[in-house]
């Protein structure tokens, strides 16, 4: 995860309200299905292209409660930070394993950073990939154990999936689960950024 991500989930303690299918609803009505056409929620004052993907509302609660996440408890956030905008939506997937894990957190950010950025602050921990054909990065920080993060460049930004092992067990993580399964979320999700 880079500085931006950082800044972000950091502001997440501070400024996350819940967000339930009605609210979303209530809040943007028909444009929830025309997200191109969508006044962004939050801009900011840098030139940078506005956040066009507002992963709360633009990913449809079936993709999210089929990779078993639970739509109905997401909880959306603006992260307006005046030199770039990232908007976020965070998710909890719960399936106890015991003595394993107790589960998932999954943040989902995007923002008006590019992905040469990101990768200029996270080259150390990151490593090109490309899913479905879109160059992205694959993160994983030794520092953040258990914390898997895929950075996909689209055409205002880059889009985060941040995904936390929640252990049930002392000791680390092991690196083989981190990231074990996201890539498929990610490529069931890499071919709404665009439309």
């Amino acid at each position: 995860m880079g500085r931006w991500g950082i800044v972000a989930l950091a502001a997440a303690a501070a400024v996350v309200t819940a967000c339930s299918p009605s609210a979303a609803d209530d809040a943007t009505g028909d444009e929830t299905t025309t997200s191109t056409t969508r006044t962004p929620r939050i801009t900011d004052d840098s030139g940078r292209p506005p956040v066009t993907f507002d992963p709360c509302y633009d990913i449809p609660d079936d993709v999210m409660n089929a990779a078993g996440y639970d739509a109905a408890k997401k909880e959306v956030a603006d992260y307006p930070m005046g030199t770039h905008t990232f908007l976020g939506c965070t998710y909890r997937k719960d399936d106890l394993v015991p003595g394993v894990r107790r589960g998932y957190s999954l943040s989902i950010l995007s923002g008006n950073v590019t992905l040469d950025e990101e990768l200029a602050k996270k080259g150390a921990v990151a490593t090109e990939t490309t899913i479905n054909g879109r160059r992205a990065l694959l993160e994983m920080d030794p520092a953040s154990n258990g914390t898997c993060t895929y950075v996909l460049q689209s055409n205002f930004g880059i889009m985060s999936l941040i995904r936390t092992y929640n252990k049930d067990h002392p000791g680390p993580v092991p690196e083989t689960e981190w990231c074990f399964g996201m890539d498929g979320l990610v490529s069931s999700i890499e071919p709404l950024l665009d439309i």
